[in-house]
Order: C-alpha cells, then structure tokens, then sequence
C-alpha cells in the first residue's frame, strides 16, 4: 500500500521577496520522511487572499494532508485563519477556547489582551486547536489541513503536536553513492539501472569541486532488502 500523502502551502511576501529564508519546509520534508508520509508539492503564496485560499482548496482535494505556515499572528497581513476559513465556508471569529489560553498566557507576563493579540484567537468554528508550547497562541486543524505559525521554531512545535495523530506509512530510507565522474558519462549506465529497479527513486545531483565533475546518486526506497540490492548492483556498474 502507497504511503499516505503530503503538501505544504507556505504563505507570506517575505519568503517571495527573499527577505526571509523559508526553513519550515527542510524541516517538514525531514520529519514526513521518517513517519512514512510522502511530501508530494510545496507551494509559495503571497499575503493576497485569493491566492491564499485557491491553494488551499486545491492542496487539500489532491493530498491526503496539508500543512501551512505563515499568517496566524497579531498583524493586519495576518489573514491565513480567516482564508483557510474562508476556503472551507466555515465561520470564523475570536473562539473562547483559544481566548482563554491568550488570557492566561499573557496575565501571566504581565501583558494585556489587547485587539491586536486577540486577532490570533480567531479560529474557525470546526477547527480543533493545535497546541503551542513555546508562545501559546495555537493553530488549528479544519478539514485535512493543519495552519500552523511561520516562526521555525513554533512551527516545529507544532509538527510535533500533529504528527502523532496521523497515520503514517513505511518510513523512505536512501542510499548515496559518489561518483567521480560527470552526469554524460553515466546518464547512459545510471538510465539502464533506474529501468531495473522501477520501484525504487533514483535521483542523480552533480557536483564539480577541485575543477573535476562528479555525482552524487541517491537511491531510495521503503524496503531496506531491496535497497541494500540496488545498491550492491550500483557499486558494480560504477566500480570501473
């Protein structure tokens, strides 16, 4: 049976303007793998509404889960709740259940419940929480799609609230093999064993270092038996 799939819809102009450098989606792809769940797509979409719930409607019909992130904080371009509310025509506003966890959090510090930080207790109607342990101000799941902070390390917090609660599949192991040599002198072998071992991905990263071409084959698959295989027959075919 194929492992379950994946997506990730990243939000925000400060990942297409390059002023931030997106670290979520490394860290997601890492943690799907070991739990047997097949990032399949990666979209990047600006602060703009439509394009925002577009995405997500179309995420969430072609993959079994969705992760976001981005936009759930206190700021007018904050708009990820009320979209992804949007998308699944489900009403939205402040829900006491997340109200009470800002309240204490922030009576606790010291601070005010002011408008502004009373914009990240907005959560749709049939959404479940999504607990936060490092600033309080949760995300939520509704439908297959789990809205989560921007903020790398909230974020993986989150992963780790989320991920247990799905089912996962056969964790994706990987073989690597260097060859010195450059990808037109192996296209044509690297081809002819990709043929042989159709189950399994084969992916060729080339590389140059110290002025010569070479290449990194990563080979990867679910059953170590027949990995170890493949790989035996690879070390051959480039022994030479």
């Amino acid at each position: 049976m194929p492992n379950p799939t994946a997506a990730m819809l990243v939000i925000g102009d400060e990942i297409l303007s390059g002023r931030t450098r997106d670290a979520n989606m490394h860290y997601l792809a890492g943690e799907l793998t070991k739990a047997g769940i097949d990032l399949k797509e990666v979209r990047v979409v600006s602060d703009d509404r439509q394009a925002i719930i577009d995405a997500a409607k179309a995420l969430s019909a072609a993959y079994d889960t969705v992760f976001t992130s981005g936009g759930i904080g206190p700021t007018h371009d904050d708009i990820t709740a009320d979209c992804i509310a949007a998308a699944f025509n489900d009403p939205i506003d402040v829900r006491e259940d997340a109200r009470a966890l800002l309240q204490a959090h922030y009576d606790k510090s010291g601070q005010d419940l002011n408008a502004a930080r009373l914009r990240m207790a907005r959560i749709p109607n049939s959404a479940t929480l999504i607990d936060n342990p490092v600033s309080t101000a949760p995300g939520f799941t509704l439908c297959n799609v789990h809205v989560m902070a921007g903020v790398p390390s909230i974020f993986q917090a989150m992963v780790a609230s989320v991920l247990p609660k799905l089912t996962g599949g056969a964790p994706l192991l990987s073989e690597t093999l260097r060859v010195d040599r450059g990808e037109g002198d192996i296209a044509g072998p690297l081809g002819a064993f990709a043929e042989t071992y159709p189950d399994l991905s084969v992916g060729c990263y080339p590389f140059q270092k110290d002025g010569r071409f070479g290449a990194n084959v990563v080979v990867r698959g679910t059953d170590p038996a027949r990995l170890e295989l493949a790989m035996k027959d690879l070390r051959g075919i480039f022994a030479a």
